[in-house]
Formats: C-alpha cells, structure tokens, sequence
C-alpha cells in the first residue's frame, strides 16, 4: 500500500499546521515540515513542541527565508525532502503541500489512487511550445539571470535585467535539458525523488542555472521529472485542485465548499480559508473515513464561473465602431421570440412555419448547427455572429428576400436584443414565460455542465436557488427595459389570451394564430 510523504511548506498559523500534521499521520502517513526562517520564533516553537514527538514528522534541518518568484522556495522544498529521505524509507509518494492546502478524499482513496497506477503527477509542459504562462516574461526568466525580488526590490530587478540585456549577457539552460513548466503542487513516486536528488548532486551546473532563474518553483521540478523518468511513467497533471479569478489571484474555499471540493478529481485543494474552520474540521475527518464513497463530477471551475459571471451585466460583444452606424434597415421588421426552454421556442417556430410563409430560424446566436446559409463566412461560428449581428441579420434578410424575419433569442441575449431595438428596424419582441420545476432547474444545470449525474443532492440543492434566481433576472431585464411592441405568452394563459398575443406579434388573423396557440405539447418539457 501506498506510504506517503507529505512536504509541507509552511509560514504561519501553527495550530492548523498542527491539526493537519496529525490528521495526515494518524492514518500512518509522514509530514516533513519546513517553517519559513523570517515568520514567528514562537510559533517555530510550538510546532516543535507540539510535533517534535511525532516519530512520523520532521523538520528541515536548515530553514530558508522564502520569497514568492525566488530559487528559496526550492531550496526549502529539497531541505524538507533531505531530511524525509533519511526518516522515511518505506515511503513510496512524496506530496508537496502547502499550509491552506486540505485533503478533499480519504486517506484510503488516496492510497488506493496511487496504487492503482506506478506514475508521477506533476504538471510538465514544454516551456517554449505550451501557452502555460499567459502573461508577463517568459523567455526572459531563464536568459537572464536573477538576483532580486521582482515583489520586494522591483527596482533592482529590472536594472539589472535591464543591464543584462543592454551588454548582451544573456545564457541558454544546460543542452541536455528539456525545460518544462508547470504547477509547483506535484506527487512523485520515492524512486523518482530519489533519482532528482542524485542528480543535484551530480549536475552543479544545473543548479547553478535554475539559482538564478526566475519562479524556478514552476520549472525545476517540474523538468527535472522528464530527465530522470520516461515520459509514459507521467501524468502531466496535479492531483492539488486549484482555481484562479479573472485576475490571477487563487480562489479561497469556504464552509459552504464542501460539497462541491469532495466531487473534484483530485485528492487535495488550496486555498483553504483561515476562517473556514468547519470546513476545515470536516475535511479532516473525511480523511479517517475509510468508509467514504466519492462520486467525481468535476464540476468545480464551471460552477464557479457560473456564480462569479452573474454580477457581469451587461454587452458581451462591444460593437465595432464600422457596425455603430450600420442598420438593418427601417423599412424591415425583426420578430425576437425570447425564451429560456429552446425547445418551447422551436415548438413555437414550427407552429409558425406551418401556418405563415414567415421566414424564420431558431437560435442563431446561440447554436452551432442552426441551418443558417452560406452568408460568406460570418455564419461560421458563434463569435462572428454575435459581433456582427446586424451585418449578419441584414444579409439573411437579402437572402430571404423578404422584409420581415423572426429569430429566436435565449433569455440571456438581452444585449443582443437590446441592439436589435436600437436599430431603425421595426423590432418586436414575444417573450414565451414558462414554469421552471426543480426538476427542469436540475436537468439545465446538467445540460450547460453546473452539475453532472454524480453530482450529489446537497451541491444541486446548494445551486438551485442561484439558478432560478439567474432565470428571473434574465426575464426581469426585458420586461424592466419597458421596450416598444413587447408581447407575452404564457404557460399559464388561455389559448385565446396567447392567440391574441400571438396576432399582435405576427400581425395575423385570428384564426391563423389560435392554430399557433394551439401548437401541440407546446410548453410541455
């Protein structure tokens, strides 16, 4: 069975560092700690105090002032590694872990994971062919050396890139040596860990170049692996679940994270709140629960960027300065049917066909596959259509050859309804309002990827109401933008009350619209 040693950087908050070292050996794992030399006396103190007696946890026998971007890091990495090499033979994994990371399965699971495949995890792509890092220098961290702290001494750092590429000192990483890039959250077999370390023995060039490169916290490992092991004993991913903001920062997990944390493909995450304590203490005896059944749904990153985007209100699709003065023009009349349930709509949008020589298409914005025709290339994806929509509309129009078109928009698309009746065209809306069960909600969040068939009941539960909420936002916008010819059909309605908004829209008979109305299973799910 799997032993594993978790290497645990770390520079506060002593009584978690604790709690977590005791969780993860009370199941017969091993913690090598290494205490940032510049954080708290005191607190160094009562971690040794309290774990000094633990045969199953050690501390690095040096200690590193680490810094973010800087080779520290490493240095404090391989000083835990050293010492847990000498304490812990039977090892068989080493895990890197920091201080806010919390397990998210047993400790059964994850033995049992590691056993079941003889690989290492660790993110490790090729540096110069991946688009790992997005942002900021790239070629640049390893071609010039560094000596200072881009966060603490900005100005020293740049002057001296500055000065290395004025006199033309520039380096190249040893020949033999693939660089490779990646998260810092790795778990590598014992053998692996051992091989690394004879290698930084041996190769003092290699040490020499990655002292002074840049963040080598996302490259040493990271290519070392791939020049001590084969690359089919590697799996190019971390088993540390993560998630960043829109603006690079990492997201925090709270208490109410639980749920969504123990469905993830992973068997850690970070960051942990300080102050999700009860999540903290849930985790932990997740860990001893050999009992535990995991039902792995991955939904985590799409359901955060469902809760965070619904803030966002507002043009997903700026219009370029060329389409400000473009019209459809004034003398053609655009027929917006807006609904949530597409399948409603087209039920609508045949009843239409069958009884109007209307041109009309479906969701056109929002479906691939929507039997547009050849307009010259806009038609080809869902961006050109969205950002130059009336240019689209317009040449639907010459391609119908008829002044009246009807399209089907869903609920979120009020921008681009929004553009549509700012145009000199003859917009008109008919706004289909439907009933949304639990049940409908929870086969939608499934449908657009919030939840999955394993997703448990607790995480649908906790994401419901969020959901319906999103529905009637969505609908509240159109009726709050108080636009002209707004027309309502209503599941609840009569057939004669949506005939008569069905006529109004259409500008048909009677007759013609209460066939319409009466389009079979029409709001049926």
């Amino acid at each position: 069975m799997a032993k594993i040693v978790y290497i645990l950087l770390c520079h506060k908050d002593p009584k978690s560092i604790i709690q977590q070292a005791k969780r993860l050996t009370d199941v017969g794992d091993f913690v090598s700690i290494h205490f940032d030399k510049t954080a708290s006396a005191t607190d160094y103190a009562a971690l040794q105090d309290a774990l000094g007696g633990n045969p199953q946890v050690v501390f690095a026998k040096k200690r590193e002032n680490c810094g973010w971007g800087e080779w520290s890091l490493v240095a404090a990495t391989l000083r835990a590694l050293e010492v847990a090499v000498d304490a812990f033979p039977e090892a068989s994994h080493y895990y890197m872990l920091s201080g806010d990371c919390q397990s998210i399965k047993s400790a059964a699971y994850a033995h049992d994971f590691l056993d079941g495949a003889d690989l290492d995890y660790v993110e490790s792509f090729d540096y110069f062919e991946s688009d790992w890092i997005k942002t900021g220098m790239k070629e640049g961290r390893l071609i010039y050396r560094h000596w200072f702290n881009e966060r603490t001494q900005k100005g020293l750092f740049y002057a001296s890139m500055n000065l290395q590429k004025r006199m033309g000192w520039t380096r190249q990483p040893p020949k033999d040596i693939r660089m490779m890039i990646g998260s810092q959250w790795w778990c590598l077999r014992a053998s692996t860990i051992e091989k690394i370390l004879q290698l930084v023995k041996d190769r003092p060039d290699i040490m020499r170049f990655f002292k002074t490169t840049w963040i080598p916290d996302e490259t040493f490992f990271q290519t070392l692996v791939r020049h001590v092991v084969p690359s089919g004993e590697i799996d190019s991913r971390s088993l540390t679940f993560k998630m960043f903001t829109d603006y690079g920062m990492p997201v925090t997990f709270h208490n109410d994270h639980y749920e969504m944390l123990l469905g993830q493909d992973f068997l850690f995450a970070r960051k942990i709140s300080p102050e999700a304590l009860e999540l903290k203490e849930r985790l932990g005896e997740l860990y001893a629960d050999n009992e535990r059944q995991f039902e792995i749904s991955n939904e985590g990153e799409r359901i955060f960027a469902f809760l965070t985007g619904r803030g966002r209100v507002g043009r997903r699709f700026a219009p370029r300065f060329w389409e400000a003065e473009s019209s459809i023009g004034k003398d053609r009349q655009l027929l917006l049917v807006v609904c949530k349930k597409w399948h409603v709509a087209k039920r609508l949008t045949q009843g239409v066909r069958s009884n109007t020589d209307l041109p009309v298409l479906d969701f056109i914005f929002n479906e691939l596959d929507a039997g547009l025709p050849d307009l010259g290339g806009i038609e080809k994806s869902l961006s050109k259509r969205g950002r130059h929509r009336r240019s689209m509309v317009r040449m639907l129009f010459d391609y119908y050859k008829d002044d009246r078109l009807m399209l089907c928009l869903d609920t979120a698309n009020f921008d681009v309804a929004d553009d549509f009746f700012r145009d000199r065209c003859d917009t008109r809306l008919l706004e289909i309002d439907c009933e949304f069960t639990d049940e409908y909600l929870t086969g939608h969040a499934k449908r657009i990827g919030l939840a999955g068939d394993r997703s448990s009941a607790e995480l649908i539960a906790g994401i419901l109401p969020t959901i319906r909420r999103d529905v009637t936002h969505e609908y509240d916008q159109f009726r709050e933008a108080d636009f002209p010819r707004h027309f309502r059909l209503l599941q609840w309605a009569s057939v004669e009350e949506n005939a008569e908004q069905i006529a109004g829209f259409l500008d048909i008979d009677m007759d013609k619209a209460r066939a319409i109305a009466e389009t079979r299973d029409l709001f049926e799910d």
